[in-house]
């Protein structure tokens, strides 16, 4: 038995609580079992719409066993949702945390919404057609070792400037990603955070211009490697300015991204990319990727009632 709690701003022990949490299902997976996306609203108090469901064993150690979140997004809502995984097996915890996401959501208005699931199982098939959630988006996590031999990028680029590049970044990446659920409308809130966090490198955030102009960016960051504990370089957000499309800048920045980071000693590299985005990973596979494992976003209309819609499985 369990019970579920629902947190507008979590304190110091709930997220000491869910960082125990997080790490034990990432061990178990071989993947970060909350995006960072996520992760940075549940520490930073949270952006409009955020809502937290901790599960507490219904005992008297009340040990958090399973977390779902809800954030809201340009026109969409987000969820996703951990469970320890001592607790797997009980079939009706992933299907509380989120039929209580679902609630909130529908309480705040009710919208479309894209429940998020790393490599997801059968169990997870259940869990949102019982909810009456469709399959939407497939997300490939792709991979390969570092360096890449006999090919070399022809691109000038130069590192970001902090606190002098920022609007026209946001300018273009909004614009390249016009219409993504989670690209497509970073604000300049949002850019500030990921530049205050350990990991960012204004060195690995390349810019390529053409006639003063931001023309293609390739964004990359290190990271811990869920896979066996080192370290793994991400094209974290590469994109072409719509203006400069169709000269191969996109294929020259993921080359520069990757000699990048094998620059600061790195000898693996991954990104993510939509199952659907034929050409983006024909590219990715002709420069050597290959495909790790696949995340999956479940998605539904919620009317403000609480009333389910289900949308096609393309959106």
């Amino acid at each position: 038995m369990h019970d579920v709690e629902v947190k507008r701003r979590m304190g110091e022990a709930d997220i000491a609580a869910l960082s125990k949490l997080i790490e034990a299902a990432s061990h178990a997976d071989g993947h970060r079992a909350l995006g960072e996306h996520k992760w940075l609203d549940l520490v930073q108090g949270g952006r409009e719409g955020f809502a937290g469901f901790v599960a507490t064993e219904a005992t008297g150690r009340h040990r958090v066993i399973g977390y779902a979140q809800v954030s809201r997004g340009a026109g969409s809502w987000a969820v996703e949702y951990v469970v320890h995984p001592h607790w797997r097996t009980e079939p009706q915890l992933r299907g509380d945390l989120v039929a209580a996401a679902l609630r909130e959501i529908a309480e705040q208005g009710g919208g479309h919404v894209h429940v998020w699931v790393p490599k997801p199982s059968s169990d997870d098939d259940s869990v949102a057609e019982a909810a009456g959630l469709k399959r939407g988006r497939d997300l490939y996590q792709m991979r390969r070792s570092l360096p890449v031999e006999g090919l070399q990028s022809t691109v000038a680029t130069r590192p970001f400037r902090p606190g002098a590049d920022e609007e026209a970044w946001l300018e273009v990446n909004n614009r390249a990603f016009h219409g993504h659920p989670e690209q497509g409308s970073w604000t300049r809130r949002e850019l500030d955070e990921r530049e205050r966090q350990p990991w960012f490198d204004p060195d690995g955030f390349l810019l390529a211009e053409i006639d003063g102009r931001l023309a293609a960016f390739c964004w990359t960051k290190v990271q811990d490697d869920d896979h066996d504990g080192g370290e793994v370089g991400e094209i974290y957000v590469i994109a072409v300015n719509p203006d400069f499309q169709r000269r191969g800048l996109g294929r020259e920045l993921v080359l520069a991204g990757l000699e990048h980071l094998h620059s600061v000693g790195l000898e693996k590299a991954m990104l993510y990319v939509d199952r659907d985005n034929e050409e983006a990973r024909g590219l990715y596979r002709m420069l050597g990727f290959h495909d790790d494992h696949l995340d999956r976003a479940y998605t539904g209309d919620i009317s403000p009632a609480g009333e389910l819609h289900t949308s096609p499985a393309s959106t």
